[in-house]
């Protein structure tokens, strides 16, 4: 019998097929993981809920974000109840990580007397762009899905004249997180409350500065933490005194061709994306410098530098560093003319913009 040679091309598997498979099975597992979750949630009494987070848009469109889930009730007078009552987004960490997606459900968004239906994603996750003519400012959508009660977002419109963005990142920028990054995700998605984090100091004294100086300026907090956090990141924002903005977070889980989302791909894409929808408009990027967000932000000022007003990242202690698991170069950005604000708080930054003449 004639045997194939190491080389043969009928012998030698293609990878692009065995990882297809492999992706197939992994979603199939997930899927059965998830319908079994889901089985138990129903079981224990768990309630749907329709989640609506901030959204933005233009004069002609809305980015509408929300979230599907099951999820318990918390006991009549807890602690848990009583911060349930002020809006969707007040819910502890720990029990937003109970919660179960419903996945491809269908959700019904009504903003501006436009009534427009989509469904969840595999994790629950609705983030879609409704065409919509809306008069620059805030507005409200209503999000319901089958089963839950109706869930308000505020939408901030965004005048087609509005000169300048803020785009900031959260762990380590503006907030304050002194733990090693192999845990950070879990310690935001399991026990991070509020009062669990302090802001980095002067960061907020910056933003508010920014948007009295820019008060039609959007501001985005561009994150790689999970949509489970957003709750808890919610509050952070708000209890620190940061000004509101939308949160784009990320979901953890498969995609179509990785086992796990990445993290960078999520800033970079949502960056790109920022560009096209508001081809005016300069950014204002606020990151750190342990590890991603230079790397980010540089190739972002390369591809769209007359796109960015400034770029400032926030340097991290030699203890912060250590935890970070390093920090990126300081690098040489002198062939480019984006300037770049390297400080270790917000008032470093501040005394820097105000020499380019944003503050």
């Amino acid at each position: 019998m004639k045997m194939a040679s190491q080389d043969s091309p009928q012998e030698r598997p293609d990878p692009k097929v065995s990882g297809s498979q492999a992706f197939r099975l992994a979603h199939l597992v997930s899927d059965t993981v998830n319908h079994l979750r889901l089985k138990l949630a129903r079981r224990w009494n768990f309630s749907p809920q329709t989640i609506a987070y901030q959204g933005y848009g233009s004069t002609e469109w809305v980015r509408v974000l929300g979230r599907v889930v099951l999820t318990s009730k918390p006991a009549a007078g807890s602690r848990a109840e009583r911060a349930a009552q002020n809006g969707n987004q007040n819910v502890r960490g720990w029990r937003a990580f109970t919660s179960v997606p419903i996945q491809f459900v269908e959700v019904d968004i009504e903003i501006g007397g436009v009534t427009t239906r989509v469904h969840a994603d595999r994790g629950g996750l609705v983030d879609t762009v409704v065409p919509v003519s809306l008069a620059p400012g805030w507005h409200t959508a209503v999000l319901r899905a089958d089963g839950t009660e109706a869930a308000e977002a505020r939408i901030y419109v965004i005048s087609p004249d509005t000169p300048l963005g803020i785009v900031s990142d959260i762990d380590d920028t503006i907030m304050v997180t002194a733990l090693p990054r192999p845990f950070l995700a879990l310690w935001n998605t399991f026990v991070l409350n509020e009062r669990a984090r302090m802001a980095t100091p002067g960061m907020a004294v910056l933003m508010d500065r920014l948007l009295v100086e820019h008060p039609e300026a959007p501001v985005i907090y561009l994150s790689t933490g999970p949509w489970n956090a957003a709750p808890t990141l919610a509050r952070f924002i708000t209890r620190n005194m940061y000004p509101t903005g939308t949160l784009l977070l990320t979901d953890w889980g498969l995609t179509h061709d990785r086992w796990f989302r990445s993290g960078q791909d999520h800033k970079r894409r949502n960056l790109e994306l920022l560009a096209r929808e508001f081809p005016n408009m300069r950014w204002l990027l606020f990151g750190d410098n342990g590890q991603h967000d230079e790397a980010i932000y540089s190739q972002f000022a390369r591809d769209h530098g007359d796109r960015v007003a400034a770029i400032g990242i926030r340097q991290l202690s030699t203890s912060e560093a250590v935890l970070a698991g390093g920090h990126s170069e300081t690098g040489d950005h002198t062939d480019t003319r984006v300037p770049w604000i390297y400080s270790p708080d917000g008032a470093g930054m501040a005394a820097r913009l105000e020499e380019l003449e944003l503050l």
